[in-house]
């Protein structure tokens, strides 16, 4: 029988390695358009298996802003997950319709917002430092930095969604273009007129067809 001292280590041990197979079978989505959502994924990878959970991650850089979500998928199966990861690596994917394909990797546990704590693993501590202690300069540029970092990655994504807003303009665009092209085509058809032209020209549409 289990002293009681290890029962807990027992069970943290358990909950962990049932946190590792999900991870295993868990694909990690990128590049995603706020207009996305679960149904829709869920829709989109259903032909490569069965869609268990989705969980849906905000931008965290700017998360007020309309950007790329990314979202944690967990299919059934390990073997499904990887059938994903397949699919996506070796064709182009998009969903609602957005100008990016959307791009997959294996998930890994750092990426879960709630994950269990690694068993026999102290927990990280963290408190404030104040000016005077030791160390307080160093950390004040690490922030200061981290600051410029962040400014500078909100510069490249506000870039990039220009681009890409302009992109997507340009696709409905020629969309409607298409759309105009294959109603005229329709309606020539309809009303007789492609066979009085090919009767006038002499053309005989069996043998064009």
């Amino acid at each position: 029988m289990a002293s009681p001292s290890t029962k807990p280590d027992e069970e943290a041990r358990k909950a962990y390695e049932q946190f590792r197979a999900k991870v295993a079978r868990t694909v990690y989505l990128e590049q995603l358009s706020p207009q996305v959502t679960e149904a829709v994924i869920k829709s989109a990878l259903s032909q490569m298996g069965k869609v268990e959970h989705v969980e849906l991650l905000p931008n965290q850089v700017m998360p007020s802003a309309n950007l790329a979500q990314a979202a944690l998928v967990e299919m059934e199966t390990e073997k499904q997950a990887q059938a994903v990861l397949s699919t996506l690596s070796d064709f182009p994917f998009m969903m609602s319709g957005m100008p990016r394909p959307i791009r997959a990797k294996q998930a890994w546990p750092r990426m879960f917002p709630s994950r269990p704590t690694v068993p026999g693993k102290k927990p990280i501590e963290f408190r404030w430092v104040k000016p005077g202690e030791q160390d307080y300069e160093k950390i004040k540029a690490m922030v200061s930095k981290a600051n410029e970092q962040q400014s500078e990655r909100v510069a490249l994504i506000k870039a990039q969604m220009k681009v890409e807003e302009q992109l997507a303009h340009e696709q409905q665009k020629k969309l409607t273009e298409y759309y105009k092209r294959y109603g005229i085509i329709d309606k020539s058809v309809g009303d007789g007129t492609i066979p009085k032209l090919a009767a006038c020209y002499g053309i005989n549409l069996a043998d064009e067809i």
